[in-house]
């Protein structure tokens, strides 16, 4: 029981954690809280249903052209919308409104071309992977690997490659990274690049997990990725990637009988938020994230 528990935390820890990876790459950068970023999920995974369900191609290849898709969305919201908003110097709560208001317009407009009705993609559902004492379905075997090769490409792009250091100084102080020449405006076009393909690749992972999904998966989600992120330490990569597999294995042990019956599986979330209440008490900057004195 407590192998099976682990196996299904570490599932929905890794979406989670690639989803908040995304959404700390753009606000480390800009300092934008991406509330559309569910949402962009739900169009990567409605997208790859397209690419396999409908033009009847293998789930990695639809997968893959779901990411692409998601990064060109992200890479068009940020010259028409996002690039534009920050030439007028809109502040924070405006550029939190605004991305409030896209989620909304994005989520209407995949049930206006979708519809409302659930979705699933063509995976065998009696594919049973075991190990040891666990047993993992087809589609959680699926995302449990490809989540795994994605954090730890997120890791060696942000530690080992040129434009992950672009982005980490940009973090740092973009100000002074614009004087230092570097392309402010490459870097942070990268950085939504990345952003995107995680979205994406967090939806498809999502879809898979959840068996079938509607145009509200990625909405449902927001809360626990915004909490992985908060819990990690706002708008640190590593931060992130921990914070959703901890929030990941956290939600499914706690349902372990072994610790005094477990809790009911509905009150998985609150035990999410619980332990990053208890996280911040203790750490308030999360738990990789820098102190800061005012």
């Amino acid at each position: 029981m407590f192998m099976q528990l682990l196996a299904n935390g570490l599932v929905t820890g890794s979406v989670i954690a690639l989803a908040a990876a995304g959404v700390s790459i753009v606000y480390g950068i800009l300092r934008l809280v991406n509330f559309a970023y569910g949402d962009y999920m739900t169009f990567g995974a409605f997208t790859a249903v397209y690419f396999n369900v409908t033009l009847e191609l293998p789930i990695v290849t639809a997968t893959v052209l779901a990411m692409l898709a998601t990064a060109l969305l992200s890479v068009a919201f940020e010259l028409v919308l996002w690039r534009p908003l920050r030439a007028r110097n809109a502040g924070f709560m405006s550029l939190f409104l605004v991305s409030v208001g896209l989620a909304l317009v994005l989520r209407h407009v995949i049930y206006l071309v979708a519809g409302p009705q659930s979705r699933t993609y063509t995976v065998d559902p009696y594919k049973v992977y075991v190990i040891g004492s666990a047993r993992l379905s087809g589609a959680q075997g699926i995302a449990i690997v490809v989540a795994a090769v994605g954090i730890v490409l997120v890791g060696i792009l942000i530690a080992r490659t040129g434009v992950g250091r672009m982005m980490r100084a940009l973090a740092d102080d973009l100000p002074l990274a614009a004087v230092a020449g570097v392309r402010t405006s490459r870097v942070i076009l990268a950085a939504w690049v990345v952003s995107g393909l995680l979205a994406g690749l967090a939806g498809v992972l999502a879809g898979l997990v959840q068996t079938s999904f509607d145009p509200q998966l990625g909405f449902t989600l927001l809360l626990p990725i915004f909490a992985a992120v908060i819990l990690g330490g706002i708008g640190n990569v590593y931060g992130a990637l921990l914070g959703g597999l901890t929030l990941g294995l956290v939600m499914e042990l706690s349902t372990w009988p072994e610790l005094h019956g477990g809790v009911n599986p509905t009150y998985k979330p609150v035990v999410a938020f619980g332990t990053l209440i208890l996280v911040l008490l203790l750490r308030p900057q999360g738990l990789f994230g820098r102190a800061r004195v005012v």
